[in-house]
C-alpha cells in the first residue's frame, strides 16, 4: 500500500470540549483536498464524544473484579474498572456467557470467540495508561456510531471520504466506519503502519492523499 502518500496532522491534546469536525478543519483544512479520505483514530473521536470516564466514576461488581482475573494483565479488559465498563456496556450476562463458550473454544484450538461474542466494546475498551494523558487515568469507550462520523467529517471538510480507525503499533488495524465509496478493508491496510503514532506523536488525525485517483 506505498503507493498511497500519507500525511499526519498533529494537534493539540483534544478533549470533550472539541468537535472533530471543527479540529480537522483547525489543523488540517490547508492540507486536505478533494479526491483525500481523511482519517482519525477511534480514541479521539470517543474522547471528543464525552465517552472517557476516571475510575472513580465505576463501582467494580463481583463479577467484574472475577472476570478481570481472567485475562492476561496487558489486556485492555483486564483491570476492575475495564472490566466493569465492559460489564456496563454490554450486560453481565452477555460477558459471563462469552467468558463460558470462549474457555471452552480455546480448549479446542479456537481463538477470539470472546471478543466476538462479548460484544463491540470488548475489542474496543481502552484500559487506564491505553491513552494518552490527561486521559491515562480514564476509561475510553469506542466511540458512538463511527460511520455517521465519518459522514460528517466528509460533509464538514469537503474531502472525497473520511474513516474512523482503530489502529495500533503492532500492526493492527481495523477500520470502524467509513463514509460512502471508501473501502474499510483497503483503509485498515494503508494504515497498517500506524501513521496516528500512540503517544507523544499527538498525530490523531492523518490524510490519504488522492485515494479517489488511485
Amino acid at each position: 500500500m506505498d503507493k498511497f502518500e500519507i500525511v499526519p496532522v498533529p494537534t493539540r491534546i483534544l478533549t470533550h470540549h472539541d468537535d472533530i469536525c471543527d479540529a480537522i478543519n483547525e489543523y488540517g483544512k490547508d492540507k486536505i483536498g478533494p479526491n483525500d479520505v481523511v482519517c482519525v483514530a477511534e480514541s479521539v473521536v470517543a474522547i471528543t464524544q464525552g465517552r472517557a470516564m476516571r475510575c472513580e466514576e465505576f463501582k467494580p461488581s463481583f463479577a467484574a473484579k472475577v472476570l478481570s482475573q481472567l485475562f492476561p494483565s496487558k489486556g485492555s479488559i483486564a483491570s476492575w474498572y475495564s472490566m466493569q465498563a465492559l460489564i456496563d456496556a454490554e450486560g453481565t450476562a452477555r460477558v459471563v456467557w462469552a467468558v463460558i463458550v470462549g474457555f471452552a473454544a480455546k480448549c479446542v484450538g479456537v481463538s477470539g470467540t470472546f471478543y466476538r461474542m462479548a460484544g463491540e466494546q470488548a475489542r474496543l475498551i481502552d484500559d487506564i495508561t491505553g491513552t494518552m494523558p490527561p486521559y491515562d487515568k480514564h476509561i475510553v469507550y469506542g466511540p458512538s456510531n463511527p460511520t455517521k462520523v465519518s459522514e460528517d467529517i466528509t460533509k464538514a471538510c469537503g474531502c472525497f471520504g473520511a474513516a474512523v480507525a482503530d489502529v495500533n503499533d503492532l500492526k493492527r488495524s481495523a477500520v470502524l466506519g467509513v463514509s460512502k465509496g471508501v473501502d474499510a478493508d483497503e483503509v485498515a491496510q494503508i494504515l497498517i503502519d500506524n501513521p496516528f503514532g500512540n503517544g507523544s506523536e499527538k498525530t490523531p488525525i492523518c490524510i490519504i492523499k488522492n485515494y479517489r485517483k488511485a
